[in-house]
């Protein structure tokens, strides 16, 4: 028994002042359960994604999506955090209890309320998703700067393939209508440091860096045979979890292994080859983060990801287009929403519900959504079985 994917719901991302978490989490929970066509009875467990580390007061959250109807009261419900993988963390905890037997339909949540805070304060929180014993007190953009540092010493400057991958995305987000930022930035305006662009961590600019957002995205897994006949009906073709070390002390951080590792070994649980895969949504969290991605999945060999872009391999109309979403870069960020919006998104293509962004192609998606600096990791595969 597996679970699949039957419905879900979304809201816009960016800076929704009229949102509070709990509207949030009750709009996507209303919004996916009427897309799937299922009843809120019918739900046997809850799993929001939520990082929250100080982000919000509401940290006791797991029970706001009662609030969706009276129905809902008494089921279970659990909070799952795994930093910036939250949401690919609940997503794959509902999928085990359906597995195990324990429930046949569930609902996944992944929602974050960020623009509440001062931008000092949302980088203090997410910076606890450090090693603290050595990198307490550096963000994560810092962070981040060491793998473009440590990747600029090995092989050259790239600043002009981040400003790419940048520029590419944003181009992206301009037919996603959901997408915090829907702004063709361009390529000069990435590759140029201005008052608009700053150096945020050397040589991090910037529209290197991913947003700040407020957002929920929200899906109806069901068992096989509960599934079998719903209009929607997206499967797992392979899920694969890894772990990585927390210190970067610990990792060679140009190797990228929890990533590569997470992505083959969905490819090879899948039975299926990168030429196999049509479309992927991963963790662009920094511009730097997609680069060493591309080399992670084998669309290039080590130091060669520029390749990736200047080729047009990840272009819409390319051999496996990279975040046609916006990716996070442009689409935005909400960190426990994160994981479960990729989902979505995915879904949607395969089901050929995607807009203005649908693909001609749409057999085979990869979702690949990142904890930390390559710690935690999750890579789906999924296919539609309607």
């Amino acid at each position: 028994m597996d679970a699949r994917i039957v419905g879900w719901g979304h809201t816009k991302f960016g800076r929704l002042d009229e949102s509070t978490l709990e509207d949030m989490i009750v709009d996507v929970t209303k919004e996916a359960v009427t897309h799937a066509g299922v009843d809120y009875a019918d739900i046997d467990g809850i799993w929001l994604g939520n990082f929250n580390a100080g982000l919000v007061p509401d940290g006791f959250a797991s029970s706001l999506a009662l609030h969706a109807d009276e129905a809902l009261r008494f089921t279970p419900a659990t909070r799952v955090e795994n930093a910036c993988a939250s949401g690919a963390a609940a997503l794959y905890s509902a999928r085990a209890a359906i597995q195990a037997g324990q429930a046949k339909v569930a609902l996944v949540i992944g929602a974050e309320k960020m623009t509440s805070q001062t931008t000092e304060g949302v980088t203090e929180a997410l910076g606890s998703a450090s090693y603290q014993k050595e990198e307490a007190g550096t963000s994560f953009p810092q962070i981040f700067a060491r793998f473009a540092q440590a990747y600029f010493q090995e092989y050259g400057d790239q600043s002009a393939t981040l400003a790419r991958i940048a520029a590419k995305n944003h181009a992206n987000a301009l037919n996603n209508p959901l997408a915090h930022l829907r702004k063709d930035v361009g390529f000069e305006a990435c590759n140029t440091v201005s008052d608009r662009n700053p150096i945020i961590a050397s040589p991090l600019r910037m529209t290197d860096c991913s947003l700040i957002s407020d957002g929920a995205a929200a899906i109806i897994l069901a068992a096989d045979d509960v599934a079998e006949d719903m209009a929607h009906n997206i499967g797992f073709r392979a899920a694969t979890h890894i772990n990585d070390y927390l210190p970067m002390s610990r990792r060679d951080v140009l190797a990228f292994e929890g990533p590569s590792k997470a992505i083959h070994t969905s490819l090879g649980a899948a039975g299926v080859t990168l030429d196999d895969i049509s479309f992927a949504e991963v963790h662009d969290c920094f511009t730097i983060a997609e680069l060493l991605i591309y080399e992670a999945m084998g669309l290039a060999p080590k130091g060669q990801g520029a390749r990736a872009i200047n080729e047009g391999m990840v272009l819409p109309d390319g051999k496996l287009p990279v975040n046609v979403s916006g990716g996070l870069k442009a689409k935005g960020h909400p960190v426990g929403a994160t994981g479960v919006s990729m989902h979505v998104l995915a879904a949607q293509q395969l089901s050929g519900a995607a807009g203005d962004m649908q693909l001609s192609k749409a057999n085979l998606g990869m979702v690949f959504n990142m904890g930390g600096s390559g710690v935690a990791n999750f890579c789906s595969i999924l296919e539609n079985r309607a």
